[in-house]
């Protein structure tokens, strides 16, 4: 007796529900996720078992690192604009529209203002490497306020609904921190966020 030969069928899936969920998943990840300004130098934050979110817009981020440099950024560009024309109209410095537009582009600022225009003169990538060695002067001017205390106050008169963000390594000395809180609270900035990393059970 013969063999029975079965009759060989195709297995089709359809993929069509599959791509509409990889590309649903896509937008969805594409929309909420927040984009990380790259930062000058590095800065390993300390560990807290505080859960508090800082606010993702209308943030003033403050940056010191361990050897006491300061650094700044703000996320909407309007109000930075209106900040920077502030202190550079303050200390007499004209940005022409070429140093303008190099200031915004930079993820952080934190040059002293002796040296502002030379560094918004430089390229792109100078200017990355060149605002490592720098940083924000907080000593005070002939008596009154310093850079530091200059920008913040441009920056929440640019916007009033500022936060203030203090984000500084676990190996900054406890004396640099003291005298940049010392400084907010000199300008009545008595509420800011303090960046820390959360405290893992294995810490």
């Amino acid at each position: 007796m013969g063999k029975v030969k079965l009759k060989k069928q195709d297995i089709w899936i359809d993929m069509t529900p599959m791509s509409d969920v990889m590309t649903l998943l896509l937008c969805f990840f594409m929309l909420t996720s927040t984009f990380v300004k790259p930062e000058p130098v590095k800065v390993v934050t300390p560990s807290s078992v505080s859960e508090i979110k800082v606010p993702e817009k209308d943030v003033l981020n403050i940056l010191v690192d361990k050897t006491g440099k300061v650094f700044m950024s703000m996320d909407n560009q309007i109000y930075l604009e209106q900040a920077v024309l502030e202190v550079t109209g303050n200390f007499n410095i004209d940005l022409n529209g070429a140093q303008l537009a190099a200031f915004k582009a930079d993820p952080m600022f934190g040059t002293p203002l002796n040296v502002l225009k030379d560094y918004l003169n430089k390229e792109e990538s100078e200017r990355a490497k060149a605002l490592k060695e720098l940083g924000i002067p907080t000593d005070s001017i002939d008596g009154g306020l310093s850079e530091f205390q200059e920008w913040v106050k441009a920056a929440r008169s640019a916007n009033p609904d500022l936060k203030v963000a203090l984000k500084a390594d676990s190996e900054t000395p406890y004396k640099t921190i003291r005298n940049i809180m010392s400084e907010l609270q000199d300008i009545n900035e008595n509420r800011y966020y303090l960046i820390t990393s959360l405290k893992t059970s294995e810490d």
